[in-house]
């Protein structure tokens, strides 16, 4: 999410983040909780927010929904859905001291890449 400054009229200007979609609405001042205008006194900022913060950010606003219920989730997630089973493993690989692979379950006269 991209950083926005604003103005309050009583504590001066403050930066804050918030969605493109809502950039031009007024926000709190985090001093007085007075409603502020959006000033531009800078371009808005992306990449000057370190990584971490915005996936905490991200995190944040994904979760600031209620939860769902149980049987929310199972009738989103069907029968045979596929995306909550664990997946199958592959196939078991042994490697030689000059770093061959080699396929023990495999048959013996296939040539392995």
């Amino acid at each position: 999410m991209p950083l926005y400054d604003y103005l309050c009229s009583d504590c001066g200007p403050f930066v804050d983040t918030r969605r493109m979609a809502e950039c031009d609405h007024p926000q709190a001042c985090p001093r007085c909780g007075e409603s502020s205008p959006r000033a531009l006194l800078t371009a808005p900022r992306l990449s000057c927010v370190a990584a971490t913060t915005r996936t905490a950010l991200g995190i944040n606003e994904r979760s600031a929904h209620a939860p769902q219920t149980l049987d929310q989730y199972k009738a989103s997630h069907g029968p045979g859905c596929g995306c909550c089973v664990p997946q199958k493993k592959g196939r078991p690989v042994s490697r030689s001291r000059s770093g061959a692979k080699s396929f023990p379950s495999a048959r013996p006269w296939m040539i392995s890449h």
